[in-house]
């Protein structure tokens, strides 16, 4: 039997929340050393196993502050567990947060290097693929410009541009196909399904349930850390649709 892509064994992630308002860093650490600094234990996510085989698409579901996203920052290697372990076969393209690893100060040109690095990826790499990193992002007439001069959107084309440039065998998606207008976000629907035709395993968190179900073969349901339901995507996009309309 082959290894699955993802497997998540009772992992816990636990974040420790400020409770004191602090006005600058230098207060801050006054309060550190007399001790006056007291924090919250907060569990994002509580005792999860999730086993993921390959080629599946598993769709995961959950209202805001459920521990979706904490989810897939932890299996992509982006958070380290508190409790737990995760294990993951293959490489893994992370979208996540579109653009929230540039550099402000660089041109688009520079970030697509820097972006790629941290991503994993060599440079000889990146060389081989930077004119369909740009033409993918219609951003031509902007590589030498400073990305604070981008829109949000432009940053999350040329984000999108450059996570999409790998040939994955796990894609994490994250609200991703939410991103620029209308026409773009077309084209990278279109390009997230070619890779699905080459059998990637995908984790997809959306708000949207007919996105799931046209994507997806697998859901589960996160609330309040706890995945509460896991099966097939239409019976778990049926039992959420249910919780949403407050169980009717």
């Amino acid at each position: 039997m082959s290894k699955p892509a993802i497997e998540v064994k009772n992992m816990s992630m636990m974040f420790n929340l400020n409770s004191e308002k602090v006005d600058n860093l230098k207060e801050y650490f006054i309060k550190l050393l007399k001790r006056q600094i007291h924090f919250t234990e907060f569990w994002a996510l509580k005792d999860i196993n999730l086993t993921v085989e390959k080629g599946d698409r598993v769709g995961i579901l959950g209202f805001n502050g459920a521990g979706k996203s904490t989810l897939l920052k932890v299996i992509a290697g982006v958070l380290k567990p508190t409790e737990g372990t995760v294990s993951v076969s293959g490489v893994v393209a992370p979208m996540l947060e579109l653009g929230a690893g540039f550099d402000s100060n660089y041109s688009g040109k520079e970030n697509i290097y820097l972006y790629g690095a941290t991503m994993g990826y060599s440079r000889k790499f990146i060389e081989k693929k930077f004119d369909e990193i740009v033409e993918f992002s219609e951003l031509q007439n902007f590589m030498n410009v400073p990305v604070k001069n981008y829109s949000s959107g432009m940053r999350a084309r040329l984000g999108f541009a450059i996570a999409s440039a790998v040939e994955p065998d796990i894609l994490i998606l994250d609200e991703v196909l939410s991103v620029g207008d209308a026409k773009f976000r077309k084209k990278s629907e279109a390009k997230i399904m070619s890779m699905f035709d080459k059998g990637v395993t995908v984790l997809f968190v959306s708000h949207s349930v007919d996105q799931v179900l046209k994507i997806c073969n697998k859901a589960i349901i996160l609330d309040h850390g706890k995945i509460i339901a896991s099966g097939g995507a239409e019976e778990i996009c049926e039992e959420y649709n249910k919780m949403v309309s407050g169980g009717k």
